[in-house]
């Protein structure tokens, strides 16, 4: 018999919490969050509970031994946006037991049908910024710190439940092509004189956030809009995401194009990986992590793809092109061993053609599933 409790006490939000870090231990494939960052959505101001509701869950055996978790989501500027009532679920880690799994989707599925929705998807957090996706490929691969590991045995779990596929997202290691890097930055060239473009500079992080930060979150805002998951930014997001990238984000991987008038029409930030980094303190910033990651950050061996957004106006003008020239510039320093994409709508051809420039590996591959709520 499984028993599914609210979380609503500290030892409950606790177990909640540990449960994927005790789950995957030992697995070398696994990065946590920073667990500091994860308690944040039970906090009274947490940066989402005015557009939000939710509800975590822990589950029990007979023995009172936690055996799984989850949470829902009623992203309620997403199903404003979208015209849509669906509820989504993430944070979903669960023992190889459909009994444990079936009463953590069916407790999500009440609750959904109870504030009106009519559908249930995930793994989707509260913002395509988040975690996302169920590992279906590449269970082998080391998790980049932006993206949750998961058990092979999770996609048989879900699907028994009647989800069914809606998207995939694909991710890859990108190197230096064998060829062709000189002619990609003559292509470059030529595109930012045909158009007056010119990059943007900034003395360090904080003059790059202070000059170009407005700008960025409108631009993604419209480029991202038809996205799947995507939601629109609110000054809460913005302030916890630009406190992230004071964080981890360094000058020699970003860049942002301007045109004649200094509108920014395309920006694109990476990060150092610093997933290795988290592992060892389970995503608790300790002595040693702090200065792990301190390391990963100033001398990253692995870059990470975070968010490239291109003005539509400019997306037939060969921007693209630049945007391939100067992830190849960070490509071509002698410490970087290769580029993870992150998340790829599989649908998304411009993004997909775009790294076919690049010496690519597609290693891993995520879903987002989705059930229509049947009526009782």
């Amino acid at each position: 018999m499984v028993e599914i409790r609210e979380v609503k006490t500290k030892k409950e939000q606790r177990e909640f919490l540990n449960f994927p870090l005790k789950m995957y231990k030992d697995n070398p494939y696994f990065v946590p969050p920073l667990y500091g960052d994860e308690k944040k959505m039970f906090s009274a101001d947490f940066v989402y509970n005015d557009t939000c509701d939710s509800i975590h869950l822990n589950a029990y055996d007979e023995k009172g031994k936690m055996i799984g978790r989850i949470t829902g989501i009623i992203q309620k500027a997403s199903n404003e946006k979208n015209h849509e009532k669906r509820a989504r679920f993430t944070h979903f880690d669960c023992i190889d037991d459909e009994e444990a799994a079936h009463a953590l989707f069916s407790y999500v599925e009440k609750w959904a049908r109870e504030k009106g929705m009519d559908t249930v998807c995930g793994p989707l957090g509260y913002s395509d910024l988040e975690r996302e996706g169920l590992l279906v490929e590449g269970f082998d691969q080391l998790s980049t710190f932006e993206e949750q590991y998961n058990a092979e045995y999770y996609g048989a779990l879900v699907e028994s439940f009647g989800f069914v596929k809606e998207v995939d997202w694909t991710e890859s290691k990108l190197n230096l092509p064998d060829t062709g890097v000189e002619e990609i930055r003559k292509m470059a060239d030529f595109v930012m004189k045909r158009y007056n473009l010119h990059f943007g500079t900034a003395k360090n992080i904080n003059d790059f956030l202070n000059k170009y930060s407005d700008d960025f979150f409108s631009l993604l805002d419209v480029a991202y809009d038809k996205l799947y998951g995507t939601v629109p930014f609110t000054d809460g997001m913005k302030k916890s995401i630009i406190k992230s990238f004071k964080l981890i984000v360094d000058l020699d991987h970003v860049a942002v194009i301007l045109d004649e008038n200094e509108k920014v029409i395309c920006i694109g930030i990476c990060f150092p990986s610093i997933a290795k980094a988290v592992q060892k303190s389970q995503g608790h910033l300790t002595p040693a992590a702090l200065i792990r990651l301190l390391r990963a950050i100033k001398h990253p061996d692995i870059i990470d793809l975070g968010l490239i957004a291109v003005d539509p106006s400019y997306l037939n003008r060969g921007v693209s092109t630049v945007v391939s020239a100067e992830l190849m510039r960070m490509l071509a320093s002698p410490s970087i061993k290769y580029a993870e994409t992150n998340l790829n709508l599989e649908n998304n051809f411009a993004i997909q053609n775009q790294w076919k420039r690049f010496k690519r590996v597609n290693h891993k591959r995520r879903r987002a599933y989705v059930k229509r709520i049947a009526e009782e």
